[in-house]
């Protein structure tokens, strides 16, 4: 009897995710409780939006997608001007604090299926669809969300939105003209093993 009850025991343990337990810091607050990991995911968007809010203000050098921090964003993605940059730039920001990924200059791959969101937060990325290209052509980061509106920075803009523009801007959005919102800042989920 007493033997049954400990497989029970350990079968209950497991199913439920007691097994967990041993994978654990156990210093660090889960995030649901009001935690330091809540805190720092908080931290890490502030961070990242510091580092996109220090670049509003850098403009091309002749208007031809060119110039000393627009080839810096497209070197962070293994492009030479005179390329599109606004997916390098973000590419760029992610990489000063450590982030492995996003990595393209491709701005559909910054708004994968797999990292989208319901929730716009601060570091963000979002993505605009472009009927005429029949894809997501231009993205941006969330700096903050103000009730109905994002205000973003978005690097090959102008003071107009567009696409193709010659610096990096700050900029405020409807939250209805945003295709797709991308959460690069929580961790990829792995897969659990069966």
């Amino acid at each position: 009897m007493s033997t049954t009850r400990l497989i029970l025991y350990i079968l209950c343990f497991s199913v439920t995710g007691g097994s967990g337990l041993f994978n654990r810091n156990l210093l660090a607050k889960d995030r649901h409780s009001g935690s330091f990991a809540a805190d720092s995911l908080i931290h890490c968007r502030q961070k990242l939006v510091s580092i996109a809010l220090r670049e509003v203000g850098v403009r091309e050098k002749t208007g031809r997608n060119d110039g000393k921090r627009v080839e810096e964003y497209l070197s962070t993605v293994k492009l030479k001007s005179p390329n599109p940059y606004c997916a390098a730039f973000l590419s760029w920001v992610f990489k000063q604090e450590g982030y492995a990924k996003p990595r393209s200059g491709w701005s559909p791959d910054l708004v994968p299926i797999s990292r989208l969101t319901h929730n716009p937060s601060p570091a963000n990325i979002v993505g605009y669809y472009f009927p005429d290209l029949g894809r997501v052509a231009h993205v941006g980061m969330i700096e903050k969300v103000q009730h109905d509106w994002a205000i973003t920075i978005e690097a090959n803009t102008n003071i107009a939105g567009s696409r193709e523009g010659e610096g990096v801007y700050r900029k405020r959005r409807h939250l209805k003209t945003i295709y797709r919102i991308a959460d690069w800042v929580i961790p990829e989920r792995r897969k659990q093993r069966p």
